[in-house]
């Protein structure tokens, strides 16, 4: 008999990797729905495509490494990477998008760097990181809700406009993203950034019809989503509850007490918690095992640093949301946290051989 010691991912479940991958997809249904509800089927299609691309660049680079193809590709590992940056990205970007993402996701960070258990940086907020920098203009281009469109979806729409940047009636994107009084819309969060940096005050800004009680109308909804497939993998033992809680904690008193000092300058801690991405970074891209920190101490580090991140580059930066800077940016640190909070070995006296007469 051998001992084989794996790379991460480990978890103590009995279950394998490819039934937590796959519960993990599972559990953005809710989240997918709701997008689907109040931004159009596009995100249907970006997952598609996704999922293609995927799944064909991880055979592919697997061929070419000499790994045997199809029992890396049951693992579910290239099946949620595709999930998580589609649903990360406008519904209606346009198709290379998805494709350029993907790709660079799975071959470039997950397998250049060793295949699963060895990528430093989550692969999807890369890979996203990747296209927001080099793409800003359709990694931006959201549409308002459906029930603020003035153009009405039809539902061969998200085709046409992925593939031709047209709707099917004609529509370009900037017509797409009117409104019915004539103005273009933006998220909540960049209408806010936008209001802020125009010397408006928060009241003014959201006396927008983008925004809703909390959050922005749409963004409220598809945050509880996810809220509620994270609770669900939390109640499935698939993720542990350190890290999404250190990060929502910490985002939450960065945004009261800025919002404490000046109410003007600072939307409320419920603004930005249920806006963007934050449930989906809490849930889904924080708790990776692979790029994520292993120690219980470090975890509780990793997740608050990540949500004092997002709170500094959206109150501070150039980018409204700031997850995926604010992921990869503790994906960098997670070395460091891990050395200075990994538990003491079992038996460990400190400086014991300093005490003489000690054997």
């Amino acid at each position: 008999m051998s001992f084989r010691i794996a790379s991460s991912p480990h978890n103590h479940s009995q279950q394998q990797t490819h039934v937590l991958m796959r519960k993990v997809v599972l559990a953005c249904i809710p989240g997918i729905a709701a997008q689907c509800y109040f931004f159009g089927f596009g995100v249907l299609l970006q997952l598609l495509l996704a999922i293609s691309t995927a799944l064909a660049s991880e055979a592919l680079i697997l061929y070419w490494r000499g790994k045997p193809v199809l029992v890396r590709l049951k693992d579910n590992s290239a099946l949620l990477t595709a999930v998580l940056l589609a649903v990360a990205i406008p519904p209606f970007a346009p198709w290379w998008i998805i494709v350029l993402g993907t790709a660079f996701a799975i071959i470039v960070v997950k397998q250049l760097y060793g295949g699963l258990g060895h990528n430093l940086f989550n692969p999807a907020m890369a890979a996203y990181v990747l296209l927001l920098v080099s793409f800003p203009q359709q990694m931006t281009s959201w549409l308002p809700p459906q029930s603020l469109q003035a153009q009405q979806q039809h539902v061969l729409d998200p085709v046409c406009t992925v593939f031709t940047n047209f709707s099917c009636a004609g529509y370009s994107m900037t017509q797409l993203k009117t409104d019915a009084d004539g103005m273009t819309m933006a998220t909540p969060l960049d209408t806010l950034k936008t209001d802020l940096a125009a010397g408006r005050t928060v009241t003014e800004s959201q006396q927008h019809k983008i925004f809703a009680a909390i959050g922005g109308i749409g963004w409220n909804w598809v945050n509880l989503a996810f809220l509620a497939g994270g609770l669900w993998l939390l109640q499935q033992k698939i993720i542990q509850w350190r890290i999404p809680a250190a990060l929502l904690g910490s985002l939450a008193l960065c945004s009261l007490l800025a919002y404490l000092i000046d109410a003007d300058r600072n939307g409320s801690p419920l603004f930005h918690l249920f806006s963007g991405g934050t449930m989906l970074a809490a849930f889904f891209i924080a708790t990776d095992p692979v790029s994520a920190s292993t120690t219980e101490r470090g975890r509780l580090i990793y997740g608050a640093l990540i949500g004092l991140l997002i709170f500094l580059i959206r109150r501070f930066g150039g980018y409204p949301d700031a997850v995926a800077f604010a992921v990869m940016l503790a994906n960098l640190a997670v070395p460091l946290i891990d050395y200075y909070t990994r538990p003491r070995t079992y038996g460990h006296r400190p400086n014991s051989h300093k005490h003489k007469g000690v054997h």
